[in-house]
């Protein structure tokens, strides 16, 4: 009897160690296939602020007119530097135009204009900006939104995020993604004028490519540096994709001087006011 109870306390214990060891051997084992969670982090949405279209009522501009194009550089001080804008004066310059009833329209309604009659507000006025500034962002960019506005920067490419005083690819995409219109002003500023037809087609494409893929967008319009061009430049725009380009001629655009050599007017810090209104609203103002 003894034997015998001795003999299932034996297999008792065998069996016990044996679930035991497996039950280790299983949990390693299980332990070993088990895949962490995979954590997805929440993509937010990118939040564009659009700004509103003209008002569809307003009195339309009629067919094969000319357009003031502003042409600006910085906003910001430096004494007797033309090209450098007080924000005070900048702001006085869109208050005077949100006053008197004018719309800034892009350069794409611009282009539809020239291009296939589409209707535009007979007060249209385009707001452009030549290399890329960062008060451009710092400065400009907050009184665009407080007015409403839109525009266009024609940005120098090889300074995105080179210069302190060059914005950043951060800074344009996020101008881009409010509305403002990110086009190409040439890789280094170059004055197309004193390059051959193979380096101007050069720096064309390059700044074109390289806004691209920064932007993820296809960029269509060119600024001339210096508004130097010539038949090779224009033929070299046209071959590097653009649709439309700007020279700094002085007067209104008009689609009859050529789609790629539009001209703009030049708003200098050294003009008052009278010279600011002279300039919107006489066509030919110089």
């Amino acid at each position: 009897m003894r034997k015998k109870f001795f003999l299932i306390l034996t297999m008792i214990f065998l069996i016990s160690f044996s679930g035991c060891s497996n039950s280790k051997k299983a949990t390693k084992g299980d332990t070993a296939q088990v895949i962490p969670p995979v954590v997805v982090k929440e993509v937010k949405p990118v939040v564009t602020a659009k700004v509103p279209d003209f008002d569809k009522n307003t009195i339309m501009m009629k067919p094969g007119k000319s357009v003031p194009v502003l042409m600006y550089h910085s906003i910001s001080y430096e004494k007797d530097n033309p090209i450098r804008l007080t924000a005070q004066k900048f702001e006085q310059q869109l208050k005077y135009l949100k006053d008197n009833g004018y719309y800034t329209i892009t350069l794409k309604n611009l282009y539809e204009y020239f291009m296939t009659d589409t209707k535009i507000p007979e007060k249209s006025v385009v707001l452009t900006f030549d290399d890329g500034y960062e008060d451009n962002y710092k400065v400009m960019f907050p009184l665009l939104k407080k007015y409403n506005f839109k525009a266009t920067i024609f940005v120098i490419t090889s300074d995105i995020d080179k210069y302190p005083t060059s914005m950043t690819s951060k800074q344009l995409l996020e101008m881009e993604e409010y509305g403002v219109d990110i086009e190409s002003h040439t890789a280094n500023h170059e004055n197309l004028k004193e390059l051959s037809k193979d380096k101007q087609l050069a720096t064309l494409t390059k700044s074109k490519k390289d806004l691209e893929k920064k932007l993820n967008k296809k960029v269509n319009f060119f600024a001339f540096p210096y508004g130097g061009y010539n038949d090779n430049a224009i033929a070299a725009v046209k071959e590097a994709g653009y649709t439309m380009a700007f020279s700094t001629d002085g007067r209104w655009s008009s689609k009859s001087d050529g789609i790629l050599q539009l001209h703009r007017v030049y708003i200098s810090s050294l003009h008052d006011m009278e010279e600011f209104k002279n300039r919107v609203t006489n066509p030919n103002p110089n």
